[in-house]
């Protein structure tokens, strides 16, 4: 399939990440080529010289004296562990409508591992070396972000780039979308309005789903309140581990005895191996595991597709947020099916069909004023977040790197 798709195989596009990987830090700098090739994944230098050869028609050294003619930014490593900071520059398709996905970030922020709001995000992310600290802003020059971190390893430079564009849907093409989703009339203007919506995605599918059932039937301040304390009381800072849920979860969960026990029975679930979450994983698969699971119902699977898989064509039709928007923006027949009617689940469509949903609720919240108690994570914008804990000044110049509480209808809550 992928040699049909895309002209090439498994190991020749593995390949080619690294080629990227290490062409980039070549340009961004000044580690020694050897440091490099073990950073960007290739086991040997010979390997290293010989892909670089083939792929950029130029040796290691070469190729950075011909990038090094543009702008670049920065890493620093340091000697002991490996550690590193760097700065990457990573571009999105126009129109990208950044601020929005950093606002939705900023609005769901866990107190003591998140912080943000509509100009940056910071946060803790888990990556394969170990804990990185990452701060996110929207880049003044063109479409995409600027990335601050500091790195466990610098091999994790593939992974960090990988999880900050899924996070900020930078590959959506938005052209394609927006002409798509503007060609239904009661979609054009809002549309118009906000060109280049994007959904936000998520730093890990586990936590994803612990985050959307702790927030079943309370606000969405309450539930930053409740992940802070597993934060602090599992985590030791970071996100829980689903074993830590699993085993100290019922001693820091407060709230109604069966979400509770949903809670712990998702956790076992994971723990098992019985329920994965991450974007290899089919999307009717993680469905129907999770409405194998008590106290899960569609809302909260069709969400975890959306969010976590990035499934492009999945719509929480249910939310009753999203009916609500629909109801207030005058759209007939509550939340429309996307043009073409291609159904939930199904990969492919142009129109994403979440987009539309987004769409949806923001025009009604554009249209309306929030209700700053609201619940559900489709709903209103809690309290103002304090100001973000700083990092170093990025470098003036980076490197571009790599191309409510709601219910459904069946009654069950749907969460942030």
């Amino acid at each position: 399939m992928l040699t049909t798709e895309l002209g090439a195989g498994p190991l020749a596009l593995a390949r080619a990440h690294r080629a990227q990987t290490a062409r980039a830090l070549l340009a961004s700098t000044d580690l020694p080529v050897s440091d490099i090739a073990f950073a960007a994944g290739f086991g040997s230098l010979r390997q290293f010289n010989d892909t670089m050869a083939e792929v950029y028609r130029a040796t290691p050294t070469e190729l950075r004296a011909i990038t090094r003619r543009g702008p670049r930014g920065s890493a620093v490593a340091h000697p002991a562990g490996g550690s590193a900071s760097i700065s990457l520059r990573l571009p999105a398709r126009p129109p990208f409508d950044g601020a929005g996905v950093l606002r939705f970030f900023a609005d769901h922020a866990i107190p003591g591992l998140e912080s943000g709001d509509e100009t940056a995000f910071e946060r803790t992310l888990a990556l394969p070396h170990g804990p990185a600290a990452v701060r996110v802003a929207l880049d003044p020059d063109q479409p995409g972000v600027l990335v601050q971190a500091r790195l466990a390893d610098l091999a994790d430079v593939p992974a960090l780039s990988a999880r900050v564009r899924r996070m900020f849907d930078l590959d959506a093409d938005s052209v394609a979308i927006d002409e798509a989703l503007g060609a239904d009339p009661a979609l054009r203007p809002l549309v118009a309005a906000v060109p280049g919506i994007r959904i936000a995605g998520v730093a890990d599918g586990e936590e994803a789903l612990f985050r959307t059932l702790v927030g079943q039937q309370i606000s969405v301040a309450a539930a930053r309140t409740v992940l802070g304390r597993l934060v602090a009381d599992l985590g030791g800072g970071a996100f829980p581990s689903a074993a830590a849920i699993a085993e100290r979860g019922p001693e820091v969960l407060r709230g109604p005895a069966t979400r509770i026990a949903t809670i712990i029975g998702a956790a076992e679930a994971v723990v098992r191996g019985d329920l994965r979450l991450d974007v290899e994983t089919p999307a009717v698969e993680l469905r129907e595991r999770l409405l194998a699971l008590p106290g899960i119902g569609p809302w909260t699977a069709d969400y975890l597709a959306m969010r976590a898989l990035g499934n492009p064509d999945t719509l929480p039709a249910s939310d009753l947020v999203i009916r609500q928007s629909a109801g207030a923006l005058g759209l007939p027949d509550g939340v429309r099916p996307s043009p073409g009617g291609q159904p939930p689940g199904r990969r492919g469509a142009p129109t994403r069909r979440c987009t539309s949903g987004e769409h949806v609720r923001r025009g009604s919240r554009a249209a309306t004023r929030p209700d700053p108690t609201a619940s559900c994570a489709l709903a209103a914008c809690p309290p103002p977040l304090p100001r973000p804990l700083p990092l170093p000044r990025p470098p003036s110049k980076v490197q571009e790197f790599g191309g409510a509480s709601s219910r459904d209808p069946s009654g069950q809550a749907t969460g942030s």
